[in-house]
């Protein structure tokens, strides 16, 4: 004996199946997480990727000692779910000795203008060697900004002129954001 199917019935199902079909991708989907906002004082990890080009001027000191001068620009991007923004403009000025090791300044910019301040420090000049840094300060957003990060420098070019570019690796550090800086109005009321 056959089976047979009311019409009805099997209407139903085959809705029941294409409604399951077209239900199914949704399910697959998570809902997108909800933007990540920033308490002052939340801590911020982050690690990532700096490149830049600029000039070294050096004098010998006698021996194998030798001190420069340098200045770097370049693009920094952050990782990581909590980073302080994605990418910045960075910049660097300082002053390198095989001797005594490297101080620097770094200013990082933003896409909108605002700026994050550190110090840099290495014990040894020379690519590979470990740098940190410290955040002393900033504007808008960063301003209070505290922190620290870690990377080594990796020299790609350097020429005869004093040409230099590089990349660093192992970027990685956190910040802790401060109080939001208050923006007084401009004369007239505007800002």
């Amino acid at each position: 004996m056959r089976y047979r199917r009311h019409p009805a019935i099997a209407r139903r199902w085959r809705i029941l199946a294409l409604v399951g079909i077209l239900l199914c991708p949704a399910c697959e989907r998570q809902a997108p997480a909800p933007p990540q906002t920033s308490a002052s004082g939340e801590i911020r990890t982050f690690t990532g990727t700096w490149t830049t080009i600029g000039h070294r001027r050096t004098v010998h000191l006698g021996g194998d000692r030798q001190a420069s001068i340098f200045n770097f620009t370049g693009s920094m991007l952050l990782g990581g779910p909590h980073r302080l923004k994605r990418g910045f403009k960075a910049e660097v000025i300082g002053l390198a000795d095989s001797q005594s090791g490297m101080q620097a300044r770094s200013v990082w910019t933003d896409e909108e203008g605002e700026k994050v301040f550190s110090e840099l420090h290495g014990a040894a000049a020379g690519p590979d060697q470990p740098i940190t840094g410290r955040f002393i300060g900033g504007t808008g957003r960063y301003a209070g900004v505290s922190g620290e990060y870690s990377f080594k420098w990796l020299r790609l070019v350097d020429t005869e002129d004093g040409e230099v570019s590089g990349r660093v690796v192992d970027l990685k550090g956190w910040a802790r954001l401060g109080p939001a800086e208050v923006r007084q109005p401009a004369a007239g009321g505007q800002q």
